[in-house]
């Protein structure tokens, strides 16, 4: 699909000058975001033997970080449509490092639960809805380029935090961990600063009218007089599910996000029940991670081409059924090798269509209807998040069959059918909307023709049978309303 026309973004974004600190910023952002509930599972086996808990115990605290970080979106995009982008960042930055603080002081696992789940969750929020928004104000032509771009944050973060957590860890324990990662992640809040808000051009002659500019500015939030339905309507906006192309965007990555991640917990296991060294199987998440870091931006830079920009969501579909082969393909052979290609392969499928998957919402709804539609489908995409590891792995399909492989198998066809899916309603969804456009079309030009006809007819009654003047005055009237009235039901 063609990027939203200029008009529909008053002020057109600049593609290049300070957005590329913005860009900068919202790596930084989406970086610790995607990365920290990743990194601190390292942390995980020194608390659960402080407490004495189980190992499902322990994991819940990345599980309730990663739903409260989707769950928060609706909140995050009404904060972004009040306040902006940048206030929005910050906060965040603040709230993950008070979770981190107040954790380490922490003598409960329900203690972190609330902490680093809940506050750090929603903190994490907070900074990743903010900075996928401003990208869309300050980038169309190059848009995908700087998704990409501020999408590698995540693999970049991953592979620095992973090493460096190992190292605090085994110099100040987690309690000091936490206290130096909180630190660390203050750098949100300077990573928001960068995200100055759009400003509109100067030059009279480029400039838009007054008027247009106050509703911008209505749009953006700046102004605080709104009444409580608008805000419940911008907090949840379920007039989105009238949307065709919203709908089959939603349904498809529903479909990845419960695949997705199950074959990245269990990849590690899975090759030591092999016969691999286990040094040599935790290995094969960096060469992932590895390829991941190329496969963002790349997708960006190819996502940016003239042939593939106006058939982004085609990219996208091609991506998820990439993806999705990569696992069936993962339960086909054995060896140390054979994974090792799995592994390279599946870093390029999960760089792509995370490259993708918010700039194809990005091209369906605009930059204006994005921060309500990206809401939603954060706290949507929450479900399939929490339950896909667990309905594939421990006490699922893993315990029930007693191969891992059925895990990969069953994670690369619901993504695979998902990717057929998309390109399957994508191309209907395409012929319908040029249909519509050519009966919109066919009807404007039909619809003045008609009218003078019908006017025509009129005089000519007019004059062979002279009416009352008070029917005189309504014919006419009566007449284009009844057409306006049928045009608009039937566009």
């Amino acid at each position: 699909m063609a990027p939203a026309p200029e008009a529909e973004l008053v002020v057109r974004p600049l593609d290049g000058g300070w957005g590329w600190v913005v860009v900068l910023g919202a790596f930084i952002s989406i970086g610790f975001s995607y990365a920290l509930p990743k990194a601190i599972t390292v942390f995980f086996h020194e608390i659960q033997e402080e407490f004495t808990i189980s190992y499902s115990d322990i994991a819940w605290i990345s599980s309730i970080m990663l739903a409260a970080m989707y769950a928060g979106g609706p909140v995050s995009s009404l904060l972004v449509t009040t306040y902006g982008s940048r206030p929005v960042v910050i906060l965040g930055g603040v709230m993950c490092w008070v979770s981190m603080v107040t954790a380490s002081f922490g003598n409960s696992i329900i203690h972190l639960y609330i902490c680093i789940g809940v506050i750090g969750g929603f903190g994490l929020s907070f900074n990743l809805n903010a900075s996928l928004t401003i990208i869309s104000k300050y980038f169309l032509a190059k848009r995908p380029l700087a998704n990409g771009i501020a999408m590698a944050g995540s693999p970049v973060f991953l592979c620095l935090l992973a090493p460096l957590n190992q190292y605090l860890l085994s110099n100040f324990g987690w309690r000091g961990s936490f206290l130096i990662l909180g630190a660390m992640l203050l750098n949100c809040c300077v990573a928001g600063s960068l995200m100055r808000p759009v400003t509109p051009p100067r030059n009279p002659s480029k400039a838009v009218s007054q008027k247009k500019l106050e509703e911008q500015t209505d749009v953006y939030g700046t102004s605080l007089k709104r009444n409580c339905m608008k805000n419940f309507r911008k907090f949840l906006d379920f007039s989105l599910f009238k949307d065709r192309g919203f709908v089959i965007y939603l349904i498809g990555s529903l479909m990845f996000f419960f695949g997705a991640y199950a074959p990245i917990v269990f990849l590690t296991a899975y090759a030591v029940k092999q016969g691999i060294e286990e040094y040599s199987a935790a290995y094969l998440l960096s060469i992932m991670g590895f390829v991941d870091m190329f496969a963002r931006p790349g997708t960006g830079l190819l996502a940016n081409t003239k042939w593939i920009r106006p058939r982004v969501q085609y990219f996208l579909s091609f991506a998820m059924v990439f993806t999705g082969s990569c696992h069936l393909m993962c339960s086909l052979g054995t060896g140390y090798v054979f994974l090792v290609v799995y592994t390279v392969l599946f870093g390029i499928g999960f760089g792509m269509m995370f490259g993708l998957i918010f700039e194809c919402l990005m091209d369906l709804m605009g930059s204006q209807r994005f921060p309500s539609a990206v809401g939603l489908v954060t706290i949507i995409e929450c479900c399939p998040m929490l339950l896909g590891p667990p309905a594939a792995g421990k006490g699922a399909l893993v315990d029930i069959t007693g191969d891992y492989k059925y895990l990969f198998i069953m994670c690369g066809s619901v993504i695979l059918t998902g990717g057929v899916f998309l390109f399957v309603m994508n191309m209907y969804n395409y012929h319908m909307l040029d249909k519509e456009r050519a009966m919109k079309e066919m009807g404007q030009n039909h619809e003045p023709k008609d009218n003078h006809d019908q006017e025509n007819g009129t005089m000519m009654q007019l004059k062979e049978h002279p009416p009352p003047e008070a029917t005189v005055e309504q014919t006419a009237p009566e007449a284009i309303d009844e057409t306006a009235t049928q045009a608009d039901f039937f566009f």
